[in-house]
């Protein structure tokens, strides 16, 4: 039984005492002890070593008091799992090698059995779990299949998505094989995930905002919507988040994927989100990240403007305090301290 179990119930849009609060990146370079442990191996290997992603993953829940642990790993690990070369240097950005472009190249990808090559996510997530004894729930996490296409045809980030939308719009039915490969590995790694013990899920769409609304329709919520629907056909109380970035204009199709929780950009007050949303799912976020450069005062302030936008809860209402993407590298930990201190201590007079 989890001691802290605020976020699931938050999740399952059921009554809570106040709002839960965890962040995108917590465990990351903004923390002077996550920069002690990286000084040490470089960003990949720290991923791979399952005692080194438990230290980091559970940083923040000491440190920040956050109500939510989120497994420390990457979302190109399942590119590399299907039998891509990935680079990830922070100073000089992201590499995957050779690209996706041809059909030959997407017959190469492997259908990868998860425990051989993800093993060691697993076994951080295991090893997480009974260091965390109980005290906040575990998130388990995946990129969804359009970022991860994107990153596979592209080679490695993107401005415009040239190779990506080349494929889509010339080779639909290429692209569709492509995502649906991605797909059905994603599915395969989030179940095993569970598994391994995640109590909840997050799917992170991060170039969601590169599409059309029309072609993010075609081209990513179907993938989507199969990975949420692979992960409640095998453990319904599981629940899912799905967070697409700057994807705010479609918030209901979003919600249609069958998941808990949509998470939201900064860039919509959360009233629109729950007028168009009602308590059909719970609403993660908002906060522009930015704002945690502020002063105490002006996180506050901004921390409260959410929290009355969001408004009183129901009975069957659900949001948990977020950022609106993850929190920047040089930011002041305290000021994130503050942030979560204040919404735990302020949260408490909208769920009366």
């Amino acid at each position: 039984m989890l001691k802290n179990d605020l976020f699931i119930r938050a999740l399952k849009r059921q009554a809570t005492p106040r709002t839960p609060i965890w962040v995108m990146r917590q465990a990351g370079r903004y923390l002077p002890e996550y920069r002690a442990v990286r000084e040490k191996t470089d960003f990949l290997t720290l991923c791979k070593t399952p005692e080194l992603a438990c230290e980091v993953t559970i940083q923040p829940v000491d440190l920040m008091g956050v109500d939510a642990a989120i497994i420390f790993s990457d979302i190109l690990v399942v590119n590399e799992a299907m039998g891509m070369n990935v680079e990830i240097i922070e100073t000089k950005g992201i590499k995957l090698t050779p690209p996706i472009r041809s059909q030959a190249d997407i017959d190469k990808l492997i259908d990868p059995d998860i425990d051989e090559k993800l093993g060691y996510v697993l076994d951080a997530i295991r090893l997480t779990k009974r260091e965390l004894n109980d005290r906040v729930p575990l998130i388990g996490f995946s990129g969804a299949a359009w970022t991860l296409f994107t990153y596979a045809v592209e080679g490695g980030g993107s401005k415009n998505y040239a190779f990506a939308k080349k494929m889509m719009y010339r080779e639909p039915k290429m692209a569709h094989q492509l995502l649906q490969k991605i797909t059905t590995c994603i599915s395969a790694y989030l179940i095993k995930q569970v598994e391994a013990g995640a109590d909840a899920i997050q799917i992170f769409d991060s170039w969601a905002s590169a599409l059309s609304e029309d072609d993010y329709r075609e081209f990513a919520l179907p993938y989507i919507k199969q990975n949420v629907a692979a992960v409640k056909a095998a453990y319904p109380e599981i629940p899912v988040i799905v967070f697409a970035k700057d994807m705010n204009t479609i918030l209901s199709d979003i919600a249609d994927t069958g998941a808990d929780a949509v998470g939201l950009g900064w860039n919509i007050d959360i009233t629109k989100a729950r007028k168009e949303l009602g308590d059909r799912v719970c609403l993660q976020g908002n906060m522009d990240p930015t704002v945690l450069y502020g002063t105490p005062e002006k996180i506050k302030s901004e921390a409260a403007k959410i929290l009355a936008h969001f408004g009183q809860h129901s009975a069957s209402s659900g949001h948990v305090f977020n950022l609106g993407h993850g929190i920047l590298p040089d930011v002041d930990p305290a000021n994130l301290k503050c942030l979560v201190e204040f919404v735990k201590e302020e949260s408490a007079k909208y769920h009366c």
